[in-house]
């Protein structure tokens, strides 16, 4: 199984950046050969507030995002923010 991390420079500086990868590696290492989907590519996006969550919590957000792609549910739309014109 593959897998792609990404954090884009909205999230903070290399340090910030470097740090939520490194977490995201770790966490995919430890879930991925029992709860990932064999055949797929895994791609995690970095959010804001990623850095300060505790390590435990997206440890569980993750588990359940990996249980409902194996069920065929994707994950719930996320809000799009409204562009001031």
């Amino acid at each position: 199984m593959r897998y792609g991390v990404t954090v884009t420079k909205k999230i903070g500086g290399a340090v910030v950046r470097n740090r939520m990868k490194r977490r995201f590696r770790a966490l995919l290492r430890e879930l991925l050969p029992e709860h990932g989907l064999a055949g797929a590519d895994h791609v995690l996006i970095g959010r804001e507030g990623g850095v300060e969550r505790d390590f435990a919590q997206l440890r569980t957000e993750l588990s359940a995002a990996l249980a409902r792609a194996s069920e065929g549910k994707g994950d719930p739309p996320r809000r799009r923010k409204l562009s001031a014109k």
